[in-house]
């Protein structure tokens, strides 16, 4: 192939959809093109698709923004998920899922009310979940996942769904189907081999970045498709669990579901794309799913969590002696519950539960010079959310 025209298919919009470049670029020969990506494009994993291929990914055009890691590297509070962010995350990804629930429903579970019908178990079982993957001992292996999975999943299943005593995975095969059949899970015998290779992925030092690796195991999960149903949920958790294992706080304060959710055509469409172009180059190349995930989440986080100068501040204050203890714990409690969320006083007071309301007023007032807190006015009313 002409390098010329190599160099402008490379760099085309459409170069993530074969098919779609193989229409703008009649004169050029596809497996050519493709015989050049796997020459000096291609990035192999130690991981395999269903032929026992090799998957791979273009390096050069999954880049996440060093900012995207610095945020989720901020400190937060202290090992435990954001209430916020765990209302939002079950809110999202059962709403994925299509299964009912209410957010008043989740609201009374995160307060600690017992379920009292089966959308409240289930909700129950995503709160567990995720304070189970917030755990830093809870370490990633196939029994963890299995612990993981019958707490969020499994136990909520009816009995055909359900896995067998003693399994760990499903004892059949299983089929995505929308108008048609869109995926089929790899076969149950192999579930012990690829689900053992991707733990081991993940606990692999190697130079991919982690936010990229994170996303390799969520498209990896859902492809392997290990359980009858709850495979999207796990998918979702094993990302953010993956995060948090290495290092980084703010993966807590991240509803990335929602994130998925305000995105969930093109979050399938991704997953679609990777098949639909295995069938041209004959390779399973992940690169449409990770491009998904940097462009709908890893970009887009600055609009839900605090910046790294915030973080800063409050640390810079905390040094030099400005910060009672009073006041850390009320910091912490806002990044918590309201996330980027605006809050009163009143509310404020009311929600902590645990100060009085001088002191709620004199905290806001603080955070508001020290540049942590913005107001908002609204008439007489003002209302404050982390900067």
């Amino acid at each position: 192939m002409e390098a010329g025209l190599f160099a402008q298919m490379l760099s085309d919009k459409s170069m993530l959809d074969l098919k779609k470049l193989g229409y703008k670029y009649p004169q050029a020969n596809m497996k050519e093109f493709v015989s050049l990506l796997k020459m000096g494009f291609y990035k192999a994993l130690p991981l395999k698709d269903f032929e026992g291929k090799q998957l791979v990914y273009l390096e050069g055009t999954a880049q996440v923004r060093l900012s995207a890691a610095k945020l989720l590297l901020s400190p937060q509070n202290g090992g435990t998920f954001g209430i916020k962010a765990m209302e939002e995350e079950i809110m999202s990804t059962l709403t994925i899922e299509q299964i009912h629930t209410t957010r008043d429903s989740v609201r009374r579970i995160l307060n600690g009310y017992a379920p009292t019908d089966e959308s409240e178990n289930r909700v129950y079982g995503m709160k567990k979940g995720l304070e189970f993957i917030a755990e830093p001992a809870n370490q990633i292996t196939e029994e963890n996942i299995h612990r993981l999975y019958q707490m969020t999943v499994g136990a909520f299943l009816p009995e055909e769904d359900r896995l067998l005593p003693g399994s760990f995975y499903r004892h059949d095969s299983v089929f995505v189907v929308g108008g048609k059949v869109e995926h089929t899970g790899l076969p149950w015998q192999k579930l012990p081999e690829y689900m053992g290779a991707l733990v081991a992925f993940f606990h692999e030092e190697d130079e991919i970045n982690d936010l990229l690796k994170a996303a390799l195991g969520h498209f990896y999960m859902a492809y392997l498709h290990p359980y009858f149903d709850g495979n999207g949920r796990m998918a979702r958790l094993l990302h953010l669990w993956y995060l948090v294992q290495r290092g980084y706080p703010s993966a807590l304060f991240i509803p990335m579901s929602s994130y998925v959710e305000q995105s969930r055509r093109a979050y399938y469409n991704a997953y679609t794309q990777v098949e639909n172009n295995a069938v041209i180059s004959g390779m399973l190349d992940v690169t449409p799913f990770l491009v998904y995930f940097i462009e709908n989440v890893y970009h887009k986080l600055s609009n839900s969590m605090p910046q790294p100068a915030t973080t800063d501040l409050f640390r810079a204050a905390m040094e030099r002696g400005g910060i009672t203890e009073k006041e850390k714990q009320l910091w912490q409690f806002v990044l918590s519950a309201y996330g980027s969320e605006e809050f009163s006083t009143k509310r404020l007071e009311r929600d902590f539960g645990n100060a009085a309301y001088a002191t709620i007023r004199s905290f806001v007032m603080k955070f508001e010079q020290l540049g942590l807190l913005t107001p908002a006015r609204y008439g007489n009313r003002v209302k404050y959310k982390v900067k």
